[in-house]
């Protein structure tokens, strides 16, 4: 069998996955976040926690929800990496540096998982398990919890109400996250995925000089990172490590993982305003935006006329053989299409413009299908940029599912869109001024900037993923990747709430013959066009100095 036939293959397995489980999965969803009915073990997580599960809240006191949340989230994960030597399991490594400790926290409970550490040696098994794999779930669950709240901002009117943030938070956990992550975990057991408490087992290498293989309870791990689109690894190869993705079958498994959630929520859309024709155009602009980006990395690679491709007769450099250069483009298109960051290859040895298309996911927005909870409202922000400029072009109000799109609602969705080029630009900028930036980076030239311009959008966008290139363990990338993190996670968190309160305070406007519809090819055509147009109006210049650079050499 081919390597492009195997990757077809996977391919259609990976598509007729997602399209059996659309349909169920994404009305589920929309039960769970409509019920009013509270299961046994979520009334008493709410009394142990004094929350009222029947009081609803305004937008400011649910950001204050998220917000203090987080904050909290961010200290604990801190002061579990410091106090690491007192812990259980901690394999006697020491006290994680306040650098590294400070910008893991940080990554971590934005769903960033961007890792500037190796983990087999850093961290120890009661680390990853109560601190980071916590993570893993419930910062999953707040970006579910925020689209959650943003779409009752389109269904409800006359009304300051948007749902109850601590509610909303312990069902996407127990409800979704849990169960899903606990059955695929023991999936990926049986197709070979390490789940081990030990530090590591004796080996003898060919030469017969002994050794170790690093151990750790990889599965339990691998599927909320995989399913909760964070990305972060148990082992520092992440997803092209052996031990956690050691076949084409957990690799079509992960690529699953990764996907199911922010395809399922545009059916769960559609099913909470009451028209489902709107989640299907809104699946089919991600779609597309996957889809052309995939062709893009694919045919690059498999055309790569670099000189280490035709020495070697393929672009295989950076590539695990078990995948291929089908199954690594499939992985690298999916995790930068969304905000997972897992890599089973080494985007920093892909081509000139099969890394570009890894970059260019991530400077759209992570809309393609983006991550859990993320991708949908990022989407939305687009669809209403999409109608304000339908709007100024026949000289009317735009709307949007029945709601008025005014200054304040304008405001708010350009606030949610601008912030992640901000922190991507000015970062690079400073970054490249910096004298000791030269020696972070693994090249020079064009693909030097690719590298720099990855990782500020990669953390700008809580990506996670990496050009393997950069070096990013100074003070500087440290510091100012973590605010870059967290810039880039909760400005827009705000800017959206802020945005669904006003919408949901709106009355419900009726449609006329000048409404412009929104459930058919015109405005999946008008929504796409603005994807690419912000993208391409904002990062055109960078893009040219780096990838485009690059190819054209």
């Amino acid at each position: 069998m081919t390597d492009t036939t195997a990757g077809l293959i996977q391919l259609g397995l990976l598509l007729a996955a997602l399209a059996a489980v659309y349909k169920p999965l994404g009305d589920y969803l929309a039960r769970v976040f409509s019920t009013e009915k509270h299961l046994k073990l979520e009334k008493g997580l709410y009394r142990l926690f004094r929350v009222n599960p029947d009081a609803e809240q305004r937008w400011p006191t649910y950001a204050a929800g998220v917000l203090g949340f987080s904050f909290v989230s961010v200290v604990l994960l801190f002061l579990l990496q410091r106090l690491q030597p007192l812990l259980p399991w901690s394999l006697g490594r020491g006290s994680v540096s306040p650098a590294v400790a400070f910008n893991t926290a940080i990554s971590f409970v934005t769903n960033t998982n961007w890792q500037s550490y190796v983990p087999e040696t850093t961290m120890g098994h009661f680390v990853q398990m109560a601190g980071l794999t916590v993570q893993n779930f419930l910062s999953a669950a707040v970006g579910l919890a925020v689209a959650v709240a943003v779409t009752r901002g389109f269904v409800r009117a006359k009304t300051d109400r948007l749902g109850n943030f601590w509610v909303d938070l312990t069902r996407g956990t127990v409800r979704v996250l849990l169960p899903v992550a606990f059955v695929f975990a023991v999936v990926l057991v049986a197709l070979g995925v390490v789940q081990s408490l030990k530090a590591g087992v004796a080996v003898t290498s060919l030469d017969g000089s002994p050794g170790t293989v690093a151990l750790a309870p990889a599965a339990s791990q691998e599927a909320i990172k995989e399913l909760g689109t964070n990305g972060g690894g148990i082992f520092n190869a992440n997803s092209a490590h052996p031990l956690e993705n050691p076949n084409a079958w957990t690799n079509l498994v992960e690529l699953f993982l990764i996907l199911v959630i922010p395809v399922s929520l545009t059916r769960a859309f559609g099913t909470l305003v009451g028209n489902r024709r709107q989640g299907y155009v809104l699946l089919s602009v991600m779609g597309l935006l996957w889809a052309a980006s995939l062709a893009l990395i694919w045919f690059s690679e498999a055309n790569a006329d670099n000189p280490a491709a035709l020495a070697a007769g393929a672009s295989m450099e950076g590539k695990e053989q078990r995948f291929g250069i089908g199954l690594t483009s499939l992985f690298a298109d999916t995790t930068t299409g969304t905000s997972t960051g897992a890599v089973n290859g080494a985007h920093d040895s892909l081509s000139g413009l099969g890394g570009g298309g890894p970059l260019l996911n991530m400077l759209y927005g992570e809309i393609s299908p983006g991550g859990v909870g993320t991708g949908l409202y990022g989407i939305l922000v687009l669809a209403i940029i999409a109608m304000f400029l339908a709007g100024l072009m026949v000289g009317r109000t735009p709307e949007y599912l029945g709601k008025k799109l005014g200054k304040r609602e304008v405001t708010c969705a350009a606030i949610a869109m601008l912030a992640m080029p901000t922190v991507v630009l000015l970062g690079s900028g400073i970054a490249l001024l910096l004298p000791g930036t030269a020696g972070a980076l693994g090249n020079s030239g064009a693909h030097g900037l690719s590298e720099i311009l990855y990782g500020y959008a990669s953390t700008g966008n809580n990506n996670g993923s990496a050009f393997g290139g950069l070096t990013a363990t100074n003070d500087w990338f440290q510091s100012s990747f973590g605010v870059a993190m967290a810039f880039g996670r909760f400005v827009p968190i705000l800017a959206v709430l802020c945005l669904a309160g006003s919408l949901a305070a709106q009355r419900k406007v009726p449609e006329t013959a000048g409404t412009l519809p929104t459930t058919g090819p015109l405005f999946a055509t008008l929504l796409t066009g603005t994807v690419v147009l912000v993208a391409a109006l904002t990062f055109i210049p960078a893009l040219a100095l780096g990838p485009i650079a690059e190819a054209l050499a």
